[in-house]
């Protein structure tokens, strides 16, 4: 009883440990994939940003770079303007971008003028109707924008330059004006009068199909994230693949508002360039916050400047306009290939807490089937205990009856002939019981270890049935019982050991003899089943109890009724029979009430050959 309570204990105490280390690991798990989530929305976000960035600083770069005074458009001196152009197909990565560029007066008096590149200069050219849309989009000074991503078109206002130091700004509506440090606002400034205007036509699929897709390529290599790129009304204009739902961040494009641009008008390079020797001072080093940008009262406003100097004296400060949305025009959203970022760590989270549970899981089993293990270990150390005190009492008896009826013949006890012969046949029969005893405990034996072998052949079971009968007739006889026969005698061959199986039979026998329970009545029949033959012995003995139905053909087992009513055995017999049948391919089953009876039913596959 101390063991089983110790056992009970020990297997509670593992199952709180259990629960214990599986709430942790649930706790663990969720802080985990919260400071993942974190983590890859931040990483996501980086990556969006240094995309838009990228993307910015090409629009940016062409749109900044070619700004050219209006004394060159107004003395046709192109030269500027080629120089500028020169530079930025050295620096760009995508030095298609730019389809076209078109110059126009302010008033639209004169015809436009387009850029030839072979020749490296302007010429006029006849109006054409995509060319009078763009120009009537210059004149709409309301809603003046310098970025047209409809028509893929950046058009830049050239400025007459004013004689002092002043501020050139572009505004939409509103009171526009420049804070200073301590956020006082600076007067609005007088706007200069607009020359010309640049419009800058984009190659649309150097757009969609090099620009994008290297950018994605550059800013998201992992391809852990599918990407989209829309316009303002939604529209797809580049996406890796389709997607549904939230995305996981999404950042503006086609935006001019910028802290870095790679400019031409750079202090260490437009000296080289320029016949002039005008000197520009950026707010920092190339490719670094060249550009500043400042606040305005109106929040959907901004504004972009440029120092020039000359002799180290400001000689005008020019604030560009920045996009009417400094969210950008387009739109990229990101969003995760699982279907979102929340989606994948949810995932994640669950296939970690399946993975730790089910190690939990398994060492639980573990520990219980160590626990199970170790009690079917002492259960069956206690049933071999049972089993050498069985033998013993087994053989004890015998071997008394022959060790008491030899010491009578010795000592010359009886001389009488019918006596002698009495004695004779009480050791003939103690011997063969002994006989019995060993050959099972052998069979037993040569069975478990495996070397011994069944000789297989093709066998009539009539046959072997009736061997088996003649076999037990002593002892069905001695008993005084009787057995009733039901043989199919139209049976097919069975691969079959005779011997063997006629042993199997004769355990049967015996146990319907040893379980009787006062009745005489024993049945042992054969018939050809569904495929397999089958061979049944019955009785009306004690029968037995259904929980120990599972057990009984396990070595060593004695039922509690049987010991109880000290029925002589040692729990081997239904062992063999188990063993020797499941060696033929077969199986043996058993149906059992207790005070009813018992029925056995031994199946074997039919020979091939039959």
């Amino acid at each position: 009883m101390k063991r089983n309570y110790s056992t009970v204990v020990l297997a509670v105490g593992v199952a709180m440990l259990l629960i214990v280390l599986g709430v942790l690991q649930y706790r663990w798990q969720s802080e985990i994939s919260e400071n993942e989530e974190q983590r890859m929305r931040k990483l996501v976000q980086e990556s969006a940003g240094r995309f838009a960035e990228d993307f910015n600083r090409e629009i940016q770069g062409v749109y900044f770079n070619f700004d050219v005074d209006a004394e060159s458009w107004r003395d046709a001196n192109y030269q500027p303007f080629v120089e500028r152009y020169d530079f930025w197909r050295q620096k760009t990565a995508f030095p298609d971008l730019v389809r076209d560029f078109y110059f126009f007066d302010a008033d639209g008096k004169n015809p436009p003028l387009r850029f030839d590149a072979a020749a490296q200069t302007f010429s006029p050219i006849d109006w054409t109707p995509d060319l009078r849309e763009i120009f009537s989009r210059t004149q709409d000074k309301k809603n003046f924008r310098a970025i047209n991503d409809d028509i893929y078109t950046l058009i830049v206002p050239e400025h007459e330059t004013p004689p002092k130091v002043q501020h050139i700004m572009l505004r939409r509506s509103g009171a526009a004006v420049e804070l200073r440090g301590n956020n006082e606002p600076n007067p609005e400034p007088d706007l200069p009068k607009t020359y010309g205007y640049l419009a800058i036509r984009l190659d649309e699929n150097v757009i969609r199909d090099k620009m994008l897709a290297a950018i994605a390529s550059k800013d998201f290599a992992d391809n852990d994230f599918q990407l989209r790129v829309s316009d303002r009304g939604g529209a797809a204009v580049y996406q890796t693949s389709d997607f549904a739902g939230r995305s996981d961040a999404e950042v503006g494009l086609f935006e001019l508002s910028t802290n870095d641009i790679y400019f031409f008008a750079n202090r260490d390079l437009a000296g080289a360039v320029s016949e002039r020797k005008e000197r520009l001072r950026m707010t920092s080093h190339i490719e670094s916050r060249t550009m500043t940008r400042s606040q305005t009262s109106d929040s959907s406003q901004g504004t972009m400047r440029v120092d020039v100097l000359d002799d180290q004296k400001p000689k005008t400060r020019i604030f560009t306009t920045v996009s009417e949305e400094p969210g950008g025009h387009w739109t990229l959203s990101a969003q995760h290939s699982a279907g979102s970022i929340d989606a994948y760590v949810a995932g994640l989270k669950y296939r970690n807490l399946a993975a730790g549970f089910g190690i939990l899981g398994l060492l639980g089993l573990s520990a219980g089937a160590i626990m199970f293990s170790a009690h079917r270990a002492r259960s069956f150390a206690q049933r071999q205990i049972d089993f050498v005190s069985s033998v013993s009492h087994e053989f004890r008896t015998p071997l008394a009856v022959i060790y008491s009826a030899g010491e009578n013949l010795a000592d010359g006890v009886t001389n009488d002939a019918a006596q002698t012969s009495k004695y004779g046949e009480l050791i003939k029969g103690e011997g063969r019981k002994l006989s019995a005893m060993v050959e099972q405990i052998l069979e037993f034996a040569g069975a478990s270890s495996g070397k011994r072998k069944l000789k297989l052949r093709p066998a009539l079971v009539s046959e072997i049935v009736e061997n088996a009968i003649a076999e037990s007739r002593p002892l069905v006889d001695e008993s005084g019982m009787r057995i009733e026969t039901d043989i199919d005698a139209s049976m097919p061959i069975v691969d079959a050991d005779a011997d063997a199986l006629s042993r199997a039979l004769q355990n049967l026998i015996a146990n319907s003899v040893k379980y009787r329970n006062g009745s005489d009545w024993m049945r042992v029949s054969a018939r050809n089943g569904d495929g397999a033959v089958e061979i049944s012995v019955e009785d009306r003995g004690i029968g037995v109890p259904k929980d120990d139905l599972k057990q009984i053909f396990e070595p060593f087992y004695r039922s509690r009724e049987v010991i109880d009513s000290q029925i002589h055995g040692n729990g081997l017999g239904l062992s063999i029979v188990k063993q020797i049948v499941a060696a033929h391919g077969g199986r043996v089953t058993a149906e059992s009430e207790p005070g009813v009876g018992s029925k056995f039913t031994i199946e074997l596959p039919i020979s091939e050959n039959a």
